[in-house]
């Protein structure tokens, strides 16, 4: 019996799973409003970081001559994905002393744990 009632429960939600899928529109857009919910300003440029910002730091390097548009963009992203990365290992840090800010020292023990950022280690004395 109960696998029958199981098996009506999941009747239902596999009718209503299908009617959005007939409609491919509605799928396609749902990802939008979720990124443009969490930060507004995502939704009308790919990266987070100002591009001129990351250009005008590219171009204060002397041996760099010329640095395309999409040079710069992939530079940007990578930024972001390396601060977005060492964040989320610092706050487990921060979650471990039951707290929810993060502070110098959860960055210097995720530095300190974690192999990938070993190359860091005496950048934030």
């Amino acid at each position: 019996m109960a696998a029958m009632a199981g098996a009506e429960g999941a009747t239902p939600a596999a009718s209503t799973a299908a009617a959005p899928a007939e409609d491919p529109e509605p799928s396609a857009l749902a990802p939008a409003p979720a990124a443009s919910a969490s930060d507004p300003s995502s939704a009308a440029r790919p990266a987070r970081l100002p591009l001129a910002r990351v250009k005008a730091l590219v171009k204060a390097d002397p041996d760099v001559t010329l640095a395309s548009q999409e040079a710069v963009f992939i530079l940007a992203r990578a930024a972001e994905l390396f601060v977005e990365t060492i964040a989320k290992d610092a706050y487990i840090y921060a979650q471990q002393g039951k707290r929810k800010t993060l502070q110098r020292k959860d960055l210097d023990n995720a530095i300190e744990a974690i192999d990938e950022f070993a190359f860091l280690e005496g950048t934030l004395d």
